[in-house]
């Protein structure tokens, strides 16, 4: 199971859904989505993106 995370690690690095989803190209409707968890896929370009702006990892 894939536990999603993503709003947690935005809180401690301080950054908003708005300038995470511009600094990584998609929309925040999008952000939301995998935010939330709903998503049912991520490009690898796009997490490879969340993680560099994020300075983190997929992982346990």
């Amino acid at each position: 199971m894939i536990k999603v995370t993503l709003g947690i690690v935005m809180d401690q690095r301080g950054i908003t859904s708005k300038e995470l989803a511009k600094q990584i190209g998609i929309t925040p409707a999008n952000l939301s989505i995998l935010k939330t968890g709903k998503a049912r896929g991520i490009r690898f370009a796009t997490l490879e993106k969340l993680c560099q702006v994020l300075d983190c990892q997929p992982g346990c």
